[in-house]
């Protein structure tokens, strides 16, 4: 358990460094976009290898696709949900939703995998990284120009990072009583989270924010942790 605690804490804190580097220096418009479309083509490549591939070879295609319709829906109700409650001072909100949602299930499943004896992946570890980072950047940055409190920002930052962590602890916990169905269901549910998140909020807002480069670091990113999740 201390190990999957341990590993999922190294994971999840590229989100509170993001969320500090976000509140602690004033960041440009365009290299916020940039920074955004880099996580972007990340995400995407997390979503196809990391998460749906995945899913499908663990728990089948029916699994993967029950829980992507779950992790959709549950991202788009709760997205419209603070949209309509928070008005314009949600800015940002739909990065932490997303890396919440996505980052809960994804690190379930590195729980699954240690207490499996499938070890960690630095592959993976780097993927969630270069992922992470971006959105806790994007999303911090956003909160502080709409007048949200730094520390205000940190602390919520900060109990997404502590979820994800417990989610690994949890993970290991269920590994023998979780089937390979729950498992692809997982994967899934990450995936469809994280999907709708890019489409409706990240790429968007890269693109407002860095113009056209905007394809050519999402690209990039894609390409990183692509080159990523091969390292064992």
């Amino acid at each position: 358990m201390f190990e999957a605690l341990a590993w999922g804490a190294v994971a999840a804190s590229s989100l509170l460094i993001g969320a500090l580097a976000g509140v602690l220096r004033p960041w440009p418009t365009r290299a916020i976009g940039l920074v955004l479309g880099f996580g972007a083509g990340a995400l995407i490549s997390a979503v196809s290898f990391e998460l749906a591939q995945e899913g499908v070879r663990v728990g089948g295609g029916a699994a993967v696709g029950v829980g992507l319709a779950a992790g959709a829906l549950t991202y788009y109700i709760c997205d419209t949900e603070i949209e309509r409650r928070a008005g314009d001072a949600s800015a940002g909100a739909p990065l932490a939703l997303g890396a919440f949602l996505d980052g809960v299930p994804e690190q379930l499943v590195l729980g699954l995998g240690i207490a499996l004896g499938d070890g960690v992946s630095a592959g993976l570890l780097g993927a969630v990284f270069v992922s992470n980072l971006p959105e806790a950047i994007g999303s911090a940055t956003a909160m502080r120009s709409a007048g949200r409190a730094g520390r205000d920002v940190v602390v919520l930052w900060s109990g997404v990072a502590l979820f994800c962590t417990l989610a690994s602890g949890v993970g290991f916990a269920i590994a023998d009583t979780a089937s390979d169905t729950l498992k692809g269901g997982i994967n899934g549910f990450a995936a469809g989270a994280l999907v709708v998140m890019l489409v409706d909020s990240m790429i968007p807002e890269a693109t407002r924010q860095a113009g056209r480069t905007t394809g050519l670091v999402t690209t990039l990113g894609f390409a990183v942790a692509a080159g990523m999740s091969g390292i064992s």
